[in-house]
């Protein structure tokens, strides 16, 4: 051990992300250091010069390590910063000609943005660096001699030495990332949070079957080589601190090499690292060879489902990070995921733990697997769960229990066989139709079961679902496992591959919330309808670009326009005006205000051929644009949205409100023997009588609903209205 040659201690503030504060107390305890206070992503205390140096560089969960110059409350104003930061000797701790950079957290009434902060410290730095007689320091935000830390939350200052430099997450050995790597740190926590040292301890092994940039392993081989995390960083901040003495520093740093090599010599486990993506294996093997632990390391290209346990084994530690749908439209290509997860370790690995970190626990419940601790943990902003599974040999997995504790089987619940039993109900309803009519593009499921609160569509063999918010009275977390056991089921009714399952959530919509951009893929998807070639987007927007329960509507719009002009308001994708023109309109006008769906219109006139100079496309605000316009119609359809409050528009739409003067704009511009077709989707929608008395109104709502939507027919409102001869 060192003995240093000062007694001195210094206080001390080390940094970490949001819950694990006590795993870093713990650890900073066994380093020598006093701590003192647990506090929200920190731990203080004192410690003396060797302590601080050990923690820097063997700290696996910390993030920065600071000396500690000052508290201070009530430390409201850039005043008051100025005049703490002024009071600090700062000549004590950076040497004439240094270099300085300020990092500021936080905010106060008064200073309300961090660059302002840290400039005032800065300043304060630099005048009192002059009125020592010192030359006036420079900034440098790469590699500063002395880097300040500061904190200010609720008046409280914390100013400090930042004696890390980087965040000491930052090992140096990942520059090759996955997808979404775990921080460093993180994924040390979660190995000690599973149990790792003391099984490295005895030897065992180190398994990740989605290993991705392979973090959790190099710092799995880390902790069982006894090797401190930050050995081969060059630099650290204290380096350019005038408190730093070198010689303690350097036994130190020669304990840890010593560790280092006896830990190599000592090593009794082995890692084995796969993924399905062979660009991340290749990048594992790189970050290892930089960790120096690539030895110990076994990586491969390799599919969860297919995962063995390697002979000889009979207990050891599965530990993965599996992708956990950020986005709820990535959920239904995971839950097999899961479950193979599951099945394998059932099949293989009994006797074993899993470690599984996710930030969606009810996609951890699709491994059929129970966890006897959970913890609580964030991946940045998301909030996770690491789920510790003990999978017992002989094939006692003890029995599952649910939230209210009670025994839960394994397989599919009640309720998910007879949602199961419901879609194949529906599949045999609609068989004989579906094949009369050749739709392809057709609803399936409306919330016909109300614990299975989805409307789900097929578009050419693809599965469109949406999930119904559900209402308050309904436990999210239930509703939340029957969405997963819904997902988990349509593949094998539908018979699809879950990557072509499509998820959203449709919440009450405002403004064109419903228009919004969900994703950015750009995947699109050609359909047919009743020989109208249309683009649709699954992925991308909360619609897909073509509203399937219009389908009878655009049939009669087709049927009812040739010769004729016709006008399209709210086109959307103007797939009704595509089914106009192969009617044999004469001519049309389409008008939208969103240049991402008159794009997408003009796609579509270019699928099927459609002459853009007698189809026109007009972006404009439909209420406006009737205004100005003088020409007539032949044929009129009036679709506009419930709501909406755009910024396009000069003022909010409403329809129940607002469609007595819509109606009566598009009739001004209707030929005397025309036809306005006026439909909307507000489900309690209920026509002005003064329409009725001005023209001639016949609704046609029930008369256009396919069999796919007759189970809902509010789901629409159909009218055809005419000038009064």
């Amino acid at each position: 051990m060192i003995s240093s040659t000062s007694s001195t201690t210094y206080p001390f503030l080390a940094t970490c992300p949001r819950g694990l504060e006590q795993l870093l107390s713990d650890e900073l305890g066994a380093l020598g250091m006093e701590v003192g206070s647990t506090t929200v992503a920190g731990v203080g205390g004192e410690a003396d010069l060797a302590a601080l140096y050990r923690a820097c560089l063997w700290s696996r969960l910390a993030n920065r390590v600071i000396l500690r110059l000052c508290q201070v409350e009530g430390v409201e104003s850039a005043e008051t910063l100025l005049d703490v930061a002024r009071g600090i000797d700062w000549a004590a701790h950076l040497a004439p000609g240094g270099t300085l950079r300020v990092d500021f957290h936080g905010h106060s009434e008064g200073i309300r943005h961090t660059r302002f902060g840290a400039q005032t410290i800065k300043d304060a730095v630099v005048e009192r660096m002059v009125a020592s007689g010192a030359p006036r320091p420079a900034v440098d935000l790469e590699q500063p001699s002395l880097r300040i830390y500061a904190h200010l939350h609720r008046g409280r200052l914390t100013l400090g030495i930042d004696l890390s430099g980087d965040s000491l997450h930052l090992r140096g050995y990942r520059r090759e990332g996955g997808k979404a790597p775990l921080k460093e740190n993180l994924a040390a926590a979660l190995l000690i949070r599973a149990g790792w040292p003391e099984r490295a301890a005895r030897g065992e092994m180190l398994i990740d079957p989605l290993c991705g940039s392979g973090t959790l392993l190099i710092e799995g081989a880390l902790i069982a080589a006894d090797m401190a995390p930050n050995l081969k960083r060059a630099r650290f901040g204290f380096h350019g601190w005038l408190g730093h003495d070198d010689a303690v520093w350097r036994q130190v740093l020669e304990e840890a090499q010593q560790r280092a090599s006896q830990g190599r010599v000592r090593l009794r486990s082995s890692f084995i690292g796969q993924d399905a993506d062979a660009l991340a294996i290749e990048a594992a093997g790189a970050n290892a060879r930089r960790a120096g632990v690539d030895a110990w390391l076994t990586l491969a290209r390799g599919d969860v489902a297919r995962l063995e346990a390697p002979a000889g084994e009979a207990q050891g530690l599965v530990i993965t990070n599996p992708p956990y749908g950020e986005r709820i439209g990535d959920i239904p290509a995971l839950i097999p995921l899961y479950a193979a997860i599951g099945e394998r370790m059932r099949s293989q690995f009994p006797g074993w733990r899993l470690a599984l970190f996710t930030g969606n626990p009810e996609l951890g419940h699709r491994t059929g697997l129970k966890a006897h601790k959970q913890y609580a943990l964030r991946n940045g902003q998301l909030e996770c769960k690491l789920l510790l599974i003990d999978v017992y040999a002989g094939g006692d997995e003890r029995r599952r229990s649910n939230a209210e504790g009670e025994d839960e089987p394994r397989g599919p619940s009640e309720g998910a066989r007879m949602f199961a039993n419901r879609l194949e109900k529906n599949r045999k309803r609609l068989a004989k139709w579906l094949k009369r009519s050749g739709v392809s593009c057709y609803r399936l499921y409306d919330a016909d079961m109300p614990e299975y609160a989805l409307a789900i569509d097929i578009y050419a063999g693809r599965v469109h679902v949406q999930e119904y918010a559900p209402p308050r009275s309904i436990d999210p977390s239930h509703a939340e496992r029957r969405l997963m056991e819904a997902l988990g089921i349509l593949p094998e009714v539908l018979g699809v591959a879950s990557d072509r399952i499509y998820l959203k959530r449709r919440q009450r919509q405002s403004g064109k919330a419903q228009y919004q951009r969900q994703s950015d893929s750009k995947e699109r998807l050609q359909v047919e309808e009743e020989g109208a070639k249309l683009w649709v987007n699954l992925r991308d927007y909360l619609d897909t670009g073509l509203f399937l329960d219009h389908r009878p509507v655009r049939r009669r719009l087709r049927e009812m326009v040739a010769g004729k002009r016709f006008l399209n308001l709210f086109c959307y994708t103007a797939s009704a005006t595509v089914h106009a023109a192969l009617g044999g309109a004469r001519e049309s006008v389409s008008v939208d205000m969103s240049n991402t769906y008159l794009e997408w219109a003009q796609d579509n006139f270019r699928l099927n051929k459609l002459d853009l100079r007698r189809h026109r496309l007009e972006r404009a605000d439909c209420i406006e644009w009737l205004g100005r316009e003088r020409g007539y119609f032949d044929l009129i359809f009036l679709d506009p949205p419930t709501f909406s409050n755009s910024k396009k528009m000069s003022a909010t739409l409403d329809v129940q409100r607002d469609h007595p003067r819509l109606v009566e704009a598009a009739m001004a511009r209707l030929a005397p023997s025309g036809t306005l077709l006026f439909s909307n989707n507000q489900r309690r929608f209920v026509l002005d009588p003064g329409l009725e008395q001005r023209f001639e109104v016949e609704e046609i709502s029930r008369a256009t609903l396919d069999p796919d939507f007759q189970r809902r027919p509010e789901i629409h409102h159909a009218y055809l209205i005419r000038l009064r001869q």
